[in-house]
């Protein structure tokens, strides 16, 4: 079902201290008019995000989480940085206005962008989309996801967004360390998974460009009538890295099976619905990127899978350390042992 991208309550928000936000934008927004409401939108395990409904235009502000938190997560300067940047290209993302990194204001650092209106499919399925536009979706996506492994970060001004080269070596020694920051208990599958990617760890191929680190189907907005992407959300994750760990990550909804929480595509009939297969996602990926193949792809989806499931593990900590942004997360919580139990399979 797709929604329109409208938050959950159409309440004013308690979580911000209104006088405080009011005080600093209307001294450091250009163009800024009095919020008359504060509301939260439901999704967004990591950073609270939330809809600020003003005189004259609407805005969005997007903040940490309050509490501890661990190293290098939470990274909304970040997100900052490469939307200001990818303004000036053809990947399309909301315009970025502040960033403000005084946490006296509100209690933690913040950014506002401007609120882009349009459909998010939270179902990917997508019930609601006759089979051609369902295929249209996903041929989008891939050129999206394309056009976005093509931006030149020299030329936006994101030669330091990331470190040249070794970023599965750099990645896979990140996510192991978050993960054990974040555990909870004992899982024998994630000590299986983890042992199997250093094992068989692919060869560097110097492959480098940015990636956004989270891109997925309800982090997209789309136009109101037709399957036309207008917006890319949710850069937390995004550095320069290998672009596989983008197209991988996005194929893992192509296999997981269909839950309340993590809705995939894995059991269901897609050629009957009208949407690709992973086999030809992946090859249209290659085609619109003039590629041949991708060897080693058993790697690429199961190190997803493991990444996934190390943040989904933080968000499960968040929620006991008390410092969740959602409801959900401590349900999010308990797939972190079937996400490293698919990528067994899909290993095996």
């Amino acid at each position: 079902m797709a929604t329109y991208n409208t938050p959950e309550s159409m309440s004013n928000s308690s979580d911000l201290n209104l006088d405080s936000l009011q005080k600093y934008l209307h001294k450091n927004l250009a163009g800024f008019t009095p919020i008359r409401t504060i509301k939260k939108f439901k999704n967004g395990q990591s950073n609270p995000t939330y809809l600020l409904s003003c005189q004259k235009k609407s805005l969005v502000l997007r903040k940490k989480p309050v509490g501890k938190l661990l190293k290098s997560a939470h990274a909304i300067e970040r997100e900052y940085k490469v939307m200001t940047a990818l303004s000036k290209t053809a990947i399309p993302v909301p315009k970025t206005r502040l960033l403000c990194e005084d946490e006296s204001v509100i209690g933690t650092a913040f950014f506002i962008m401007e609120y882009v209106e349009g459909r998010i499919f939270w179902n990917p399925v997508l019930p609601d989309l006759p089979a051609v536009e369902k295929r249209e979706v996903f041929t989008q996506m891939a050129k999206l996801l394309s056009d976005l492994h093509k931006i030149d970060a020299q030329k936006v001004g994101l030669t330091d967004f990331g470190k040249p080269g070794n970023y599965y070596a750099r990645q896979l020694d990140r996510w192991v360390r978050q993960y054990y920051l974040s555990e909870t208990g004992k899982i024998n599958e994630i000590n299986q998974l983890i042992c199997w990617l250093q094992q068989n760890l692919v060869e560097d191929d110097q492959k480098s460009c940015l990636v956004h680190g989270d891109f997925r189907l309800d982090n997209i907005i789309f136009d109101f009538k037709h399957p036309q992407i207008i917006a890319l959300l949710d850069w937390e994750l995004s550095t320069l890295g290998h672009p596989y760990a983008d197209l991988a990550y996005q194929c893992m909804q192509l296999r997981l099976p269909d839950n309340e929480l993590l809705p995939g595509l894995g059991s269901h009939n897609r050629k009957q619905l009208g949407i690709p297969s992973e086999k030809e996602y992946v090859k249209l990926y290659c085609q619109l990127s003039g590629i041949p193949s991708i060897p080693h792809w058993e790697f690429y989806i199961a190190f997803s899978f493991f990444r996934f499931a190390a943040i989904l593990q933080g968000v499960k900590k968040r929620a006991i350390d008390g410092n969740a942004s959602s409801k959900r997360a401590y349900k999010l919580g308990d797939l972190v042992q079937p996400m490293a139990q698919m990528a067994l399979n899909s290993i095996q």
